[in-house]
């Protein structure tokens, strides 16, 4: 039983393998197109070909009418609330809800109070403020007409004015030069009097240097004498650090041969230290085992340490004989940069001779030269005398000049004064004839200003009239009832809420996958709740998505002239669309492809089929609506099951009835 269980899932198996993977080589074989035996085919004998009998569809595309189904409600087209816009007490009858109403019916209407008051005052003032206008402006002409004497006046004292100031410059030309002429003169002066006094500074200054370069000659000659002695020093040291060296020398060698026998000596102690080790634990082992004495064992021991000990004894003559290599070393260092050292001392000792016989000839020079000093310095003394007596003469005349130039800027300054003086008179008369015009412009701004004020009072006080009646601002329904006779409005306080019904709108929202299929103007129809149909156009459609449901607003504009329709009625929307080109078919001809898309098979030329993706526009009653198959097609509706792609069959057509 088992083995029968195997066999029928193998042949399963391969039957699921060959209708899923080899589907195609299986219809070829089963419609008779199967391959010669050794897998080439035959080139020389034609096998006819087994053709699959199909019926297909002649089906011609044709325009139908699309629509989009959208539910929404209705929509007054129109609904306000009217307020009142100033308070007071409703003296109207008021008006019931469900009223109709035209444009400009009265709605309220306030008791007026003391505005009518508030008019006739505001109209007094009015008639007041004409008024005092003509006798503002009077003034103005007056004050207008004193304005051109003034200016004449002004203009005559300016024309005085250039004289007195050619005057005044004139005499101001002159300081200038004087009061140069004097700043030269009591410059000089200064000048004058700072040479005498350097000149007679110069005098003791040039005897000091004379006197100071003088007694620099012997301690220049003394550092001569004693740079001379001290080069035998010097000498004397170089030769005692050159005899040093051979010594250092010497110490350098002997302590490097001593360094390979402490050497030695480390390598032998580090050999009995291993023998001593060895014994030890040689020892320790046949103590253990009891084939040697504890003394033995002691002995090893103390060899052992003595060992020890003497490594580290070599050690330490080793570090010693390393150091004494390190100490002649540092010798031999020592005694090369003493010879540096002499060498130099020689060398600076020569040099401090030549610096010190050169210093000698520049005291001798210097004193040379401080006895010219003193015959320059005494004969600038003489001239400087000379040249203070001149810029004191200069200095007297320069005085007298300017005396005289300022003398006569004052008699120029009094005359320009006058001149100003004159001006000054003038153009205060000017400024007054202005502030006298400026002062007549208020007048007139300010009769004008309460004439402007009193026309606005007047306004404002029609205006309040006017708002004592409310009227409605089109025609419609009373969506409520008007306020009620004897009830205060407050400014916003409700009168009335208006709707109006006609034409009413009909409000849906539109997917945004159909919402490219909606344009303004398109025809539209809805049924309402009551089951009443309607029919109107697409007046808006909303640029801007719901963010929460990603809709778009549409709105249809129907005529209720009854007012049968309310607001807030439900509506299935239906919204005419573009017409399309459409198949009409069998639901039973829409097959898969291996990717699983959507469509039909059709026959091609020379009878072979192929298969075409279709998108379905519409139901109908007998079939759907497809697109995609162009203007006309041969549509497989019996054994597209049977067939592939690129099978060639045998249709039998028969007609559409579209």
């Amino acid at each position: 039983m088992r083995f029968f269980s195997i066999l029928t899932a193998l042949l399963v198996t391969a039957s699921l393998y060959l209708m899923v993977f080899e589907r195609e080589a299986v219809v070829a074989f089963a419609a008779g197109d199967a391959p010669d035996a050794d897998g080439t085919g035959s080139e020389a004998k034609v096998e006819p070909v087994e053709r699959v009998s199909v019926v297909a569809l002649s089906s011609n595309a044709k325009m139908i009418e699309q629509a989009i189904l959208v539910r929404g409600r209705t929509e007054a087209a129109r609904q306000v609330d009217v307020r009142a816009e100033t308070s007071g007490v409703v003296v109207s009858e008021p008006l019931r809800k469900g009223t109709n109403i035209a444009e400009g019916d009265l709605l309220c209407s306030i008791d007026p109070g003391t505005r009518q008051v508030s008019l006739a005052e505001a109209n007094a003032r009015l008639a007041e403020a004409t008024s005092r206008l003509p006798e503002s402006r009077a003034r103005l002409a007056e004050a207008r007409a004193a304005l051109p004497a003034a200016e004449a006046r002004v203009v005559e004292a300016r024309a005085r004015v250039p004289e007195a100031k050619a005057r005044l410059s004139e005499a101001r030309a002159n300081v200038p030069g004087a009061e140069a002429r004097l700043d030269d003169a009591r410059a000089s002066v200064p000048t004058a009097e700072a040479r005498l006094k350097e000149a007679e500074v110069a005098i003791p200054t040039a005897e000091a240097r004379l006197l100071e370069a003088r007694t620099a000659i012997p301690t220049a000659e003394a550092r001569l004498a004693e740079a001379e002695a001290s080069i035998p020093t010097a000498e004397a040291r170089l030769a005692e650090a050159l005899a040093a060296v051979p010594a250092a020398l010497a110490a350098l060698e002997e302590a490097r041969a001593r360094l390979p026998e402490s050497e030695a000596r480390v390598n032998e102690a580090r050999a009995r230290l291993a023998e001593a080790e060895t014994n030890a634990q040689a020892a320790k082992g046949l103590a253990k085992d009891g084939f040697a004495s504890e003394t033995r064992v002691k002995a090893t021991e103390a060899a052992l340490q003595s060992a020890v000990a003497g490594v580290q004894s070599s050690i330490t003559g080793l570090e010693s004989a390393k150091s004494g290599v390190q100490s002649a070393i540092s010798r031999v260092e020592g005694s090369r940069a003493n010879i540096q050292a002499a060498k130099g001392q020689v060398e600076s000792a020569k040099a401090a001779v030549v610096t010190a016989r050169g210093q000698v000839e520049s005291a001798r020079a210097t004193v040379q030269a401080a006895i010219g000093q003193v015959e320059s310095s005494k004969a600038a003394l003489q001239s400087a005398k000379g040249q203070v007596e001149s810029a004191r003469a200069a200095v007297k005349t320069a005085e007298g000049a300017i005396e005289s130039a300022h003398a006569a800027i004052e008699s120029a300054l009094s005359g320009v004064e006058s001149v100003d003086a004159g001006i000054a008179t003038a153009l205060s008369q000017v400024e007054s004839a202005k502030a006298g015009i400026e002062s007549a412009k208020s007048g007139v701004e300010g009769a004008l200003a309460g004439i402007q004020a009193a026309n606005a009072g007047v306004a404002s006080a029609e205006n309040e009239i006017e708002r004592l009646e409310i009227h409605a601002p089109f025609s419609g329904l009373l969506e409520s009832d008007t306020a009620e006779l004897g009830a205060l409005l407050q400014p916003g306080g409700l009168c009335a809420t208006i709707i109006q019904l006609d034409p009413i709108k009909l409000v849906g929202f539109v997917p945004e996958t159909e919402v490219d299929n909606v344009t303004v103007g398109a025809l539209a129809g809805a049924r309402l709740a009551t089951g009443r149909e309607v029919v109107g156009n697409v007046t808006f459609l909303s640029r801007s998505a719901d963010p929460t449901t990603r809709t778009f607003r549409v709105e249809i504009a129907v005529a209720n002239d009854d007012l049968s329709i309310r607001d807030g009625q439900t509506a299935e929307i239906v919204i005419g669309a573009a017409a399309q080109e459409a198949h009409l078919i069998p639901q039973s001809a829409l097959t898969l492809d291996d990717a699983g898309t959507l469509g039909v098979r059709v026959v091609g030329d020379g009878d072979i089929t192929a298969f075409k993706a279709v998108n379905i526009l519409r139901d109908a009653t007998d079939g759907v609506y497809v697109g995609g198959l162009g203007s006309a097609a041969n549509i497989i509706v019996v054994g597209q099951e049977f067939v592939t792609e690129g099978v060639p069959v045998t249709p039998t057509y028969r007609e559409a009835t579209q």
